[in-house]
């Protein structure tokens, strides 16, 4: 059976412009207790009998600025799988040879670097601060400690014109990367972003991106297997993968969520409160909620049809296919979305409630 863990780390340089994930740029004078406190989770967690961990994911925030040797430190306390997979998010200013060497050491098997451009200007647009000529050098010290690499892209950056996206696409290729992920730009409310409609995402602009990054991936060998997600045949992301099938997996770290029996929950969402909990024994947990059968059957069905694999014809609503003409199609007897399908799937998946 698949189980998974999630480790947020939550510490950030500089909160780019789109981001509304649960960062901070000013509290990285907790890193050391918050670890411990992430540690002290774990550790605990495995007490309780936790299974063997499938795959690991430490997001954020930006991993790759607390120490990689007490990250690997408190990644050690967990009871894995063989042949889990361990995935840690990096900043291509942050990783250097030394570095992913120690995450190799450290039992990681796969770091996502996230990228977003190689053009300078729309960085600029997106409020990135990363040196795009760092990129390269993240890439190759990745593959010279024999980890599997995914980069990270988001497109539809205001002014971005295609020309400068198929340059992106084109200089991430030439990196050879085992996965690419590529992100339609979103607005999230209380961003500086959403604050300056001048830089909002324009949907036929992203339309046409999405079309060129699907055809040119294509091109480059890399197989779509979820919406955002391409990747060199047997290099999907099994953590991934466990989310869009509804397993399981437990939460670590301030505002990290977790399913477990069919209960998701989500822990506190700062790290002061998070660390506090932890050190007094207390439970880090702040909400949760259980959906009944039905509302899991949908959610399972709205989570898979994003997937290349798609959903089994059975259990989709009568005149489902006819109704969503050229936006779904039958394969054998599974439905799965077309690639016009994929820039509606929100659309697609409210009709399978």
């Amino acid at each position: 059976m698949s189980f998974g863990l999630y480790l947020h780390v939550p510490f950030c340089r500089h909160r780019c412009d789109y981001c509304a994930f649960a960062t901070w740029t000013d509290r990285l004078h907790l890193a050391d207790r918050y670890l411990a406190a992430c540690e002290r989770q774990i550790r605990e967690a495995v007490a309780d009998g936790l299974p063997p961990i499938t795959s690991v994911f430490v997001g954020g925030g930006t991993p790759t600025l607390v120490d990689a040797d007490r990250l690997v430190q408190v990644l050690s306390a967990i009871p894995l799988a063989p042949g889990a997979e361990v995935t840690i998010e990096c900043n291509p200013d942050d990783l250097d040879e030394a570095r992913a060497r120690t995450y190799a050491q450290g039992g990681v098997t796969r770091l996502s670097i996230g990228v977003q451009s190689m053009d300078v200007a729309v960085l600029a647009t997106l409020g990135r601060e990363h040196d795009p000529a760092n990129v390269r050098r993240a890439v190759q010290a990745a593959h010279s400690a024999g980890l599997a690499v995914n980069i990270d892209l988001v497109y539809g950056a205001a002014g971005e014109t295609l020309e400068q996206w198929e340059a992106t696409l084109d200089a991430a290729i030439a990196l050879d990367p085992h996965h690419i992920s590529a992100y339609a730009l979103t607005v999230e409310a209380g961003t500086p972003l959403a604050a300056d409609p001048a830089r909002h995402p324009d949907d036929d602009t992203q339309a046409d991106e999405y079309q060129l990054a699907t055809d040119r991936l294509a091109r480059a060998g890399y197989q779509w297997y979820e919406i955002s997600n391409w990747s060199k045949p047997g290099h999907e992301c099994r953590h991934n993968h466990l989310y869009w099938s509804g397993g399981e997996y437990l939460a670590v770290g301030c505002a990290a969520h977790g399913h477990l029996a069919g209960r998701r929950y989500w822990n506190l969402r700062t790290p002061e409160r998070y660390v506090k909990a932890i050190e007094e024994g207390a439970s880090p947990e702040a909400g949760s909620e259980e959906l009944d059968a039905d509302g899991r059957r949908v959610e399972g069905l709205q989570l898979a049809i994003r997937t290349r694999t798609g959903i089994p014809a059975a259990e989709v609503p009568v005149g489902f296919v006819d109704q969503l003409e050229g936006l779904v199609e039958t394969d054998g007897d599974r439905v799965v979305l077309t690639t016009a399908g994929r820039l509606l799937a929100n659309e697609v998946a409210i009709r399978l409630e």
